[in-house]
């Protein structure tokens, strides 16, 4: 079995810190190589920014935010991370980006040196580490549009169709992120969040039966909203 930590830190002795525990199971990572489930409590810290970069993850279930604190203390979110989703595999030595757990999450996790080994025998895992990081340039490119060019009604109009596509969800959208969590994503105060949730619930497009779940009464609508200029 490969011994794996949640973070790139050492654990501890006498076991991982809180809000984390290792479970004794593994699962396909890349190729026929295993990667160890880790569980993280909700806002339970994965690595931070300038740590040493020795693990990839992939995500089973739950949600994670990858973020950077700007200079002046700001926190700007680059990107949640879903079921399936991979991240750490980072250009360089170091992590980029922080990450954290938004909820109870569970995650598959390797040394990114195994993954390079793989792909440089294997050309199916060569293939899975290209499709990963056309995945991530896909996602910085739909962040760049949405932080650039959109207006804020737009912005989380925008924001709430990626979700409901994201994760399958038709009717009802259960967020696993707080609005503080959106507005740092999009760039925006958690004020401008919630008057533009309320905006899209006056327009007959949403409602906010609670602060985390939004049912979507109309996505013509909403998606109208998000492409309007």
């Amino acid at each position: 079995m490969i011994s794996l930590t949640a973070t790139s830190r050492p654990l501890a002795a006498g076991g991982p810190p809180p809000g984390i525990k290792m479970v004794h199971a593994e699962l396909p990572f890349v190729g026929s190589i295993p990667g160890e489930i880790v569980e993280f409590e909700a806002d339970s810290e994965i690595h931070i920014e300038g740590d040493k970069a020795v693990y990839a993850y992939r995500v089973l279930s739950g949600a994670v935010r990858t973020f950077s604190l700007l200079a002046d203390g700001r926190r700007q979110i680059e990107s949640f991370h879903f079921a399936g989703d991979v991240f750490g595999i980072d250009i360089g030595d170091v992590y980029r980006l922080s990450a954290e757990a938004c909820c109870d999450t569970r995650l598959l996790v390797i040394k990114r040196a195994q993954i390079e080994a793989a792909s440089r025998k294997d050309c199916g895992a060569a293939r899975e580490l290209w499709c990963w990081t056309a995945q991530a340039l896909e996602r910085a490119r739909v962040q760049m549009l949405l932080l650039g060019r959109k207006s804020a009604l737009e912005k989380v109009a925008s924001f709430l169709v990626d979700m409901a596509r994201e994760r399958h969800e038709d009717g009802v959208l259960e967020l696993p992120m707080c609005r503080t969590d959106i507005a740092d994503y999009l760039g925006l105060t958690i004020e401008t969040v919630s008057r533009s949730l309320s905006h899209l619930e006056r327009a007959g497009a949403i409602a906010l039966p609670a602060t985390r779940r939004i049912e979507l009464r109309n996505k013509q609508k909403l998606g109208a909203l998000a492409l309007q200029s």
